[in-house]
């Protein structure tokens, strides 16, 4: 069984999707066994509570030293025993020491086709405004491993989404939410529960 930790920031509408996948049997092999998040306002965390699930909340703002709060993040992912992390919809930048702990063992979802809309401060509404900006035609969302960089490891799903004429960023998001990343996001930690997923020199292959 994978024992999946789920790092959030909001609202925790892709933890509710995760959710939503285990319990009507889409994902199979998984079960969410801690949901961390930096912000004591997140809805996520009460929408974990309502699962039966434990949480947990950290902040920088705790710790003085920026190696304490990394340490005291591992310490935590390591202590509530995660074979698999998932960054959802969570605005903490990973430390190094918490990659290395877990190499290949950490997805996060993007809402954009990477490597389009990516990297640093392409996150939120953000991106959705710089697509409309663009003029772009498709969008979509990705799921991808965690490296040491921002949106930089190894694809392992994408899905695309149509822009629409009269989208607003806020339309356009709720468009990639509903149509990828609730999809995606799923499917990928299902993969990665049947074993059907391998790494090898930064390129993803999914096996029948």
């Amino acid at each position: 069984m994978l024992k999946v930790t789920v790092m959030v920031s909001g609202g925790g509408t892709n933890l509710q999707a995760i959710l939503d996948a285990i319990a009507d049997g889409t994902v199979t092999n998984a079960e969410v066994v801690r949901v961390i998040s930096n912000s004591t306002k997140a809805y996520a965390l009460e929408r974990a509570k309502k699962a039966g699930i434990p949480t947990a909340c950290i902040t920088r703002k705790q710790y003085p030293d920026p190696e304490q709060f990394d340490e005291a993040l591992l310490a935590l992912l390591e202590e509530s025993g995660a074979n698999l992390i998932v960054l959802a919809g969570c605005l903490v930048v990973i430390p190094q020491c918490v990659v290395d702990a877990f190499p290949n063992r950490i997805i996060n979802i993007h809402p954009a086709l990477i490597p389009s809309f990516c990297g640093t401060g392409y996150y939120g509404l953000k991106v959705h405004e710089q697509a409309l900006a663009r003029g772009v035609k498709v969008t979509g969302a990705t799921v991808h491993f965690v490296d040491g960089g921002t949106d930089t490891g190894p694809i392992l799903l994408q899905k695309a989404v149509e822009v629409k004429q009269g989208d607003t960023p806020q339309i356009l998001q709720r468009r990639v939410m509903e149509q990828a990343e609730w999809v995606i996001l799923p499917k990928a930690i299902d993969l990665i529960a049947n074993d059907k997923v391998r790494v090898t020199d930064g390129t993803v292959s999914i096996l029948d």
